[in-house]
């Protein structure tokens, strides 16, 4: 097995501030946004949304999970790596992420964009370096945001082997408000996890499961106000948006639970 990645050290910031976030009011989930517009950084993650064939939601959530959390710990962003300065300037704020569909030509132009793709059963997602929007290239810009949707599918029981990204039953999300925040879920999962598991799960190209559980399961699962307990006796973590965009300031939107296959 390979040892701990290189930028594993890049996502501290995020365990720092994890249980402080959850138990922020919902109106200062916001706070941390720059004064300036032209200084709000973003990771865009593009979907491979062809109409002809259009992927399954559910891998193409997995993929876009596991694409956004392989760039931060990719050996380029660790220190002295040519991502690292990109990486570790989107990390110290909001982690901000857009997501956007391409196809066709517009899928293989971001190819050339220093990112990483990542497929699961056909589905693709890729995630590219974060930068400030206001300097999004061109390739990325003219990708649209919304107007596309992909239907409920039934990926069945999730793997016990791998970590359960868990959307919540509760609220109504695109695709991509979806694909964001999962990617948010894998790249907290990352920062909190020991050295151990996170070489292991790395080796194994951050395998994970999405799944919309009932509203039982849901509740189970929450840390509550606990985040500190439930992570340390349950391995669940919990995802709070800040609102920008679908949902409420504060909402809960995915529930990771970490499954150890060492």
């Amino acid at each position: 097995m390979r040892g701990e990645p290189a930028a594993a050290g890049i996502l501290d910031p995020l365990a720092a501030r994890y249980a402080t976030w959850l138990g922020l009011p919902a109106e200062r989930t916001a706070e941390r946004e720059p004064a300036d517009p032209g200084q709000v950084r973003a990771m865009p993650v593009v979907l491979r949304m062809e109409r002809a064939e259009p992927p399954a939601r559910t891998a193409l959530l997995e993929a876009a999970a596991r694409a956004a959390v392989a760039v931060c710990l990719d050996e380029r962003a660790a220190e002295g790596g040519e991502w690292h300065d990109a990486v570790r300037s989107w990390v110290a704020g909001h982690i901000r992420k857009v997501a956007r569909r391409a196809r066709g030509a517009h899928w293989h132009a971001v190819q050339d964009l220093p990112g990483i793709t990542v497929t699961v059963a056909g589905a693709e997602a890729r995630a590219l370096l974060p930068c400030r929007v206001a300097e999004l290239p061109r390739e990325v810009a003219r990708l649209q945001i919304s107007g596309s949707e992909l239907p409920p599918d039934e990926p069945g029981p999730a793997p016990g082997d791998v970590p359960s990204l868990l959307l919540n039953p509760h609220v109504t999300m695109t695709v991509g408000k979806a694909a964001a925040q999962v990617g948010h879920g894998t790249m907290l999962l990352a920062a909190l996890l020991d050295a151990g598991s996170r070489a292991a799960w790395a080796e194994r190209g951050f395998p994970c499961a999405v799944r919309t559980p009932d509203a039982a399961r849901w509740a189970q699962a929450h840390p509550g106000a606990d985040a500190e307990g439930a992570w340390r006796e349950r391995r669940v973590l919990a995802v709070r948006d800040a609102g920008f965009t679908e949902v409420d300031p504060g909402t809960v939107t995915v529930l990771v639970e970490h499954h150890d296959a060492r």
